[in-house]
């Protein structure tokens, strides 16, 4: 195919592969700090538009960073991102609102977790925490049964595929290129400059940014960099909530330590919707939202990988109720009902799925944590899971000054 047009000087000439959030906030922060040197900007979007899949799909939350494990790449961004993504949405009249959230033990058996996760918090400087107990629970969600539990102030809900296209319009207004429908097929290097065969034509650039969300460790492998590391990906069914007088905000249970997800929660959107979920289970494609959803490769790929195979080992119980779940909705509303005794099925109506892409190392762990890889003259993020898109613009920042010292830039 021909080389693209516009992209006829390399040597002046940045990619970045992925239109997520990861992918334009990096691309709007690095268009921004290199400007005014004369560089040249692209980005290639396979999907018809921008934040198709992880952005567009996730549960909307703005965390808080009271999860994550102290002095992580997680924790850290998370921090300082989300409030970036706040004075971001104020700036840019993008949908959001900090409303707080509840997490709540509904048994005195998870008394013990709770109290790691509040002094995980603690550590990690969450701002506006404090112990609640059962009265407070009720006056914050009427609804909700709680034993105990902690109310988190800074956390919130965001309109994550608005924030993105906006990222994507100021890259643009910095003379960034953006090009959808434009699948990156083969990565190769000439005379020291990347050379991508894509579904629209080939395109050269000197450096290279690849932010390929459930397709990175693929786009590594493309270019020569062994992530050592696999995508494995999980389907999130949620349900929505029809009798919304029952939750006001965002209501969370405490997460099993042994259960490499939060549990299922409660969620009021940005467009007023309330959502219930989600289950985990696995997904027999990458990308697929839908119950019958396959794809050959994206399934042997998977279940033929050592890493998958003992992660599925280790949490086989766990495996089976969430598939259990996935069938039924009694077995899903009774789940609910932990945290809402009163909920009954003609509450809750089958909603929309989201898609999380765990990266699984060989002996079945996942990282836990953003893994971004410099490789001659490309930088990947190898890993971005939550709170990735609440931290993005720190992300966005972080990966923009790694560029600039790793390959020598101008600014």
């Amino acid at each position: 195919m021909p080389e693209i047009e516009s992209n006829k000087n390399p040597n002046k000439t940045i990619g970045i592969i992925g239109g997520g959030i990861v992918g334009l906030s990096v691309a709007w922060q690095l268009s921004k700090r290199l400007k005014e040197k004369d560089y040249a900007f692209f980005l290639l979007e396979k999907e018809k538009e921008l934040a198709f899949h992880q952005t567009g799909h996730n549960s909307g939350v703005l965390h808080s960073g009271i999860y994550y494990k102290p002095n992580s790449l997680r924790a850290s961004n998370c921090h300082t991102g989300r409030t970036a993504m706040v004075d971001f949405c104020n700036k840019y009249h993008i949908p959001h609102d900090v409303c707080g959230k509840v997490i709540v033990a509904t048994q005195k058996s998870e008394f013990q977790q709770l109290e790691k996760i509040y002094a995980n918090g603690l550590a990690n400087k969450t701002t506006d925490i404090r112990w609640i107990n059962t009265e407070e629970i009720k006056a914050i969600e009427p609804y909700c049964h709680g034993l105990k539990g902690i109310w988190v102030g800074s956390s919130g809900i965001v309109d994550y595929r608005a924030a993105a296209n906006k990222m994507g319009e100021l890259f643009e207004a910095n003379g960034g290129i953006i090009h959808k429908n434009c699948e990156a097929l083969e990565i190769n290097e000439a005379e020291n400059i990347k050379v991508i065969k894509s579904s629209k034509g080939d395109f050269k650039c000197k450096q290279l940014i690849v932010c390929g969300g459930s397709q990175s460790d693929r786009l590594a492998r493309k270019d020569n960099l062994d992530p050592q590391m696999r995508i494995v990906s999980f389907r999130g069914e949620y349900y929505d909530l029809l009798n919304k007088e029952k939750v006001r905000n965002l209501i969370y249970p405490v997460p099993n330590p042994a259960f490499p997800f939060l549990g299922v929660h409660f969620t009021r959107m940005t467009d007023g919707r309330i959502e219930c979920g989600p289950n985990a289970v696995f997904a027999f494609k990458r990308d697929g939202y839908g119950k019958f959803d396959f794809n050959y490769k994206d399934s042997l790929d998977a279940l033929s990988y050592s890493g998958f195979l003992k992660l599925a080992s280790r949490n086989l119980k766990f495996g089976i109720v969430e598939q259990w779940r996935s069938i039924s909705k009694a077995a899903f509303l009774k789940n609910l009902q932990g945290l809402i005794p009163s909920l009954q099925s003609k509450d809750i109506s089958a909603g929309r799925s989201g898609v999380r892409a765990l990266a699984l190392a060989a002996d079945g762990n996942i990282f836990d944590d953003f893994k971004f890889v410099s490789h001659r003259n490309s930088l990947h993020v190898l890993n971005a899971p939550s709170p990735a898109a609440t931290a993005s613009i720190a992300i966005g920042n972080q990966i923009a000054e790694k560029a600039i010292n790793d390959f020598g830039l101008e600014e």
